[in-house]
Formats: structure tokens, C-alpha cells, sequence
């Protein structure tokens, strides 16, 4: 079996690699992404292409199965940029798809892309597909599960698969997600599971994780299984303050949702933080997901708990962890976090 992976050098891409490396039903693998890295794979040769205007047909001709990873969250201040990439490029990886004539195609979407729905009780796939308005990555995955859903109207012959993660943590990702979502001002040491003295206590914030080895393991399964549709794909415990306070050592200290979303646009219009306050409503507002199908027809279980990957990344954090791939990589910042200032936090790539 070949296998293309689309977006391979990120959080999820590099753990999905390890996992094929491993799998003896794929012989070959071809790591698609912007910026060519420093990693070695077993099994993989890497190419380089840019899903918003180059060919990737030929990338993708003799494939057995492409997995579409690749998706931009920066520069959030720039919704035109992000648009052109997420939706526009993955409407154009599946043309390519069809046209290469690959038989199945593996897609990331996110428990983003779901309508609002209960933090007390667990929804399977059936759950609506519409987003959350404020939140450009919501209703991007939401727009890509549309386009998703029309190229399997109109090629009934492929096999489709879509997984729908929570959030998905890792060490070696550890300084890539502190870099898109924090920014350059935090302080790395202070993020310390240890030497955070308290957690938010916002109401009504409930939210999954996963750890992205356990992520990487479900790709793998989707990439092998005889499979198709929707899955869900999460670890326990569900995070909610109570719960991360005790995996870290802290108190919970009440926050008013409003206070807490004038608290994000703030930092986000002053450019302290490249993080628009529309995660924080998608937080809120995402259902919690029961993952009872991609046990039962995936053959998929975590091996870490949520609080586990949570704690994990915040070490990596407090380290400058991280991997040999561009977005990984504690160098791309630069010294003293330079890049990440001449991005404008946020307003450029």
C-alpha cells in the first residue's frame, strides 16, 4: 500500500508518520508539505507542494489512500489568507484526488466543525455539521465537510473517512502550539504544570483532548481498516476547570464567560496574543462527543488519558520542546522569538 499524507511535518502529521513506519501493510509513504523538514521517516520520502496553487496530481497518482492534514490557523488576522488554504485548497486536493483516480481519501475534520450542542451528555457523528459563527476554524471545518460531503455524492466509488478529534496535545508540538496560539509574549518557564497557581473557572467550559500519538494510531487505522463516514476521536477525562486544576496542581479561580471573552479580544486587538476571542465561543459552544463507533468499528483506543497529553504539553512548553519539521521546529521562532514578532502576532505568515 502507498499512502500520501498532505500536511505531514505538524502535530498530527509527524505522529501519523511513526505510526506507518510501523504498519506492515504500507510499504511507501509520501510526506506532502510547504517546507521541506529535517526528520527521517522510515518508509518516507517527502515532497514539497503548497495545496493552494500547486499540482498535486502527480503527488497523488498511483496512491492507495491520501490523508488531507494540511490547515492554516495563522495569521487569524487575515481570514482571506486562512480561507484560500482550508476551504479553497481542500476543495482543490480533492479535485486532485478524483482526477488521480486514488480510491480512498482520509480527512481531518475537528470536533470544530460540529453545531452547538450539550456539555452534560455525549452526541455520536449524527450531531449537526454547521460550526460555530464566530470562529473562522469552525466554520471552515464546517464549510470542508460540505465540499466533503458533495465529492462523495459525486464519486460513490471512493472510500471516504473523516475524523473529527478533540484537541490533540504533544510534547514535541509543545513550542509549535504555544507559537500559534500564545505567541511570543509568554513566558515559557511559567507555563510549568508546577508553577501554574490557578486555572480559570469559566462556566460552562467542557472540552475534549486527545493525546496526537493516539490521534496518529486512528489515521493509521482509517488508512488500513475497511471503514468509512464519520468518527469521533477523544480521550478521558472531559477537561473542564475542577478537572485540569487537579491534573495541575492548581485552584480554580472563577471567570465570567463574558469577562473571559473581553478578556481574548482585548489581548487580541492589542496584538499581545494571535488568538481571536471566536476559539474561546467554539470552546463553549462544541458538544462533547462519544466515541463509542471508532471503538467498536475502528478498533481504536487512546493509550493516554486527556489530562495526560494536557500535562505533557505544558512541559514541553515550559521546555521549548519540539521536533525537526518547520512547524515543530523551537527554531523557526528565531532568536528572542523574532519571527514570531515580525509576524505582527498574527497578521502575517
Amino acid at each position: 500500500m502507498r499512502v500520501v499524507v498532505v500536511g505531514a511535518t505538524g502535530n498530527t502529521g509527524t505522529s501519523l508518520l511513526e505510526e506507518l513506519a510501523g504498519e506492515p501493510a504500507v510499504d511507501s509513504v509520501l510526506g506532502v508539505a510547504r517546507r521541506l523538514p529535517a526528520l527521517e521517516a522510515a518508509k518516507t520520502d517527502f515532497a514539497r507542494a503548497d495545496i493552494t496553487r500547486d499540482d498535486l496530481v502527480p503527488l497523488f497518482r498511483g496512491a492507495d489512500v491520501v490523508v488531507h492534514l494540511a490547515w492554516a490557523i495563522q495569521p487569524s488576522r487575515n481570514l482571506a489568507e486562512l480561507e484560500r488554504t482550508n476551504v479553497l485548497g481542500s476543495e482543490r486536493l480533492f479535485r486532485a484526488v478524483a482526477e488521480a483516480e486514488v480510491p480512498s481519501l482520509v480527512y481531518a475534520s475537528s470536533v470544530g466543525a460540529y453545531s452547538s450542542g450539550p456539555k452534560d451528555r455525549f452526541v455520536d457523528e449524527s450531531w449537526p455539521v454547521e460550526g460555530t459563527p464566530t470562529s473562522f476554524y469552525s466554520r471552515h471545518k464546517a464549510e470542508v465537510e460540505r465540499r466533503l460531503d458533495r465529492f462523495e455524492q459525486e464519486h460513490p466509488d471512493r472510500r471516504v473517512v473523516r475524523l473529527r478529534p478533540g484537541l490533540i496535545f504533544k510534547r514535541e508540538a509543545a513550542t509549535g502550539i504555544r507559537r500559534l496560539f500564545a505567541g511570543p509574549f509568554l513566558p515559557s518557564p511559567l507555563v510549568k504544570p508546577s508553577r501554574i497557581p490557578f486555572v480559570p473557572g469559566i462556566p460552562g467550559l467542557r472540552f475534549q483532548a486527545v493525546h496526537s500519538r493516539d490521534v496518529g494510531r486512528a489515521y493509521r487505522l482509517a488508512v488500513v481498516g475497511d471503514v468509512r463516514g464519520p468518527f469521533n476521536i477523544a480521550a478521558e477525562p472531559v477537561l473542564d476547570p475542577p478537572a485540569m486544576a487537579e491534573a495541575l496542581g492548581a485552584r480554580v479561580v472563577p471567570l465570567s464567560a463574558r469577562a473571559a471573552r473581553v478578556l481574548a479580544s482585548t489581548s487580541w486587538h492589542l496584538r499581545l496574543q494571535p488568538t481571536p476571542p471566536g476559539w474561546l465561543d467554539m470552546g463553549l459552544s462544541v458538544p462533547l462527543m462519544d466515541v463509542t463507533r471508532a471503538r467498536s468499528e475502528l478498533g481504536w483506543e487512546p493509550q493516554l488519558g486527556a489530562d495526560e497529553a494536557l500535562r505533557e504539553l505544558l512541559e514541553g512548553m515550559s521546555e521549548g520542546s519540539g521536533a525537526d519539521t518547520p512547524p515543530l521546529d523551537p527554531a523557526t521562532t528565531g532568536p528572542f522569538r523574532v519571527r514570531e514578532l515580525l509576524t505582527r502576532v498574527g497578521g502575517s505568515s
